[in-house]
């Protein structure tokens, strides 16, 4: 009994500071993905929040998990524990059977999982925790009071110090379709194997007081002008296998709302995209742009704030896209991505590109 319960004691841990370290590689990443929980729960006034609710989360994570492996506090870790596995649960099962959330990034991008995967790993894991809960008398410890508040401390350190770094820095690990060495093109063709949703357009029309229901290729030989039109909708044939291209949503085109995106990427010289959501006047951008026009002649600014690169960046390219394309290419805004066609060569945050 004692192996059984130091097994799963280690798996337990394990698997909490694995998940912790991998959202914390990209807690921008979480905290896009709370946003879109709190916009299906219709409380979007909480999403100015979600990052230093994704801070705490993983912080939690990990540091319980250490506390776990060491055995320091041991009942209190397991009744945190214990907490943190049934939100978890609540929110992996609301993905599952609410069908409105499509992943529930438990392993942040690195390691997609479906909502039903998710669901079933929660379950193990609280049914673990219980486990060891009810049987927390039969585990001693041999970690001394001070050294595990030491150890406790410095891993709360480090991981905060990490999670601010990457703030900053772009994540450790870059585990998103726009990550340098991705062609943009070959990401937003559908994988190998995936089958779309076959649907049929049905329309709706209305005569002498009755409904009809017509497909839209197949219409009756005595249609005429009598058939009132009323509505359209789309009525799902087979469902698909749900595999879908990596990128989806990219999509650029310039003040005028021309779309130029395969003329960025017929580009035959390499060329700069200035990822940023929102223009922000505090930043370095004169120093930015400097540097970047004595190195590339075609540099771009792609952004969803039109009318402030309107205001405070008018003498340069501007292009704009979606703002979720965007969050999804660029962690940190500004970010840099040097492209040659449509393959991204170098992706720099601009930290780190004024202090080259």
């Amino acid at each position: 009994m004692q192996n059984f319960l130091k097994i799963l004691r280690w798996l337990v841990g394990l698997l909490f500071i694995f998940s912790g370290l991998i959202k914390a590689n990209d807690p921008l990443g979480l905290s896009y993905k709370m946003q879109e929980f709190f916009d299906v729960w219709g409380l979007p006034f909480l999403s100015d929040y979600t990052l230093g609710f994704a801070l705490v989360m993983n912080t939690l994570e990990i540091v319980a998990g250490i506390a776990l492996l060491i055995q320091f506090p041991y009942k209190q870790t397991l009744w945190l524990l214990l907490g943190l596995i049934v939100f978890f649960s609540f929110l992996t099962g609301y993905a599952l059977f609410s069908g409105k959330i499509k992943t529930c990034g438990c392993f942040g991008d690195c390691i997609p999982l479906t909502p039903k995967t998710s669901f079933i790993k929660d379950i193990v894991l609280l049914i673990s925790i219980v486990i060891l809960l009810i049987n927390h008398k039969k585990a001693k410890s041999n970690t001394h009071k001070y050294l595990g508040i030491f150890i406790l401390l410095l891993t709360t350190s480090a991981v905060g110090y990490g999670q601010f770094y990457v703030l900053e820095h772009l994540p450790f690990i870059d585990c998103l379709p726009y990550k340098a060495g991705n062609d943009i093109v070959e990401k937003m063709k559908l994988p190998e194997g995936a089958i779309k949703d076959s649907v049929s357009i049905q329309m709706e029309f209305e005569k002498e007081g009755k409904t009809y229901f017509f497909d839209v290729n197949q219409f009756p030989d005595n249609f005429d002008s009598t058939y009132v039109y009323k509505n359209r909708k789309e009525l799902l044939v087979r469902k698909g296998n749900g595999l879908l291209p990596s990128i989806v949503d990219f999509e650029i085109t310039n003040i005028n709302g021309v779309d130029t995106t395969q003329a960025l990427f017929t580009t035959e010289i390499p060329y700069v995209l200035v990822f940023t959501g929102k223009i922000e006047a505090n930043l370095p951008w004169e120093n930015l742009l400097s540097k970047l026009h004595k190195k590339f002649k075609l540099v771009y600014i792609v952004t969803a704030d039109k009318a402030g690169a309107q205001q405070f960046l008018a003498k340069e390219n501007i292009l704009i896209g979606d703002i979720t394309m965007i969050k999804t290419a660029a962690r940190v805004w500004p970010s840099l991505l040097v492209m040659n066609g449509s393959t991204i060569m170098q992706k720099t945050s601009y930290i780190d590109y004024l202090g080259k």
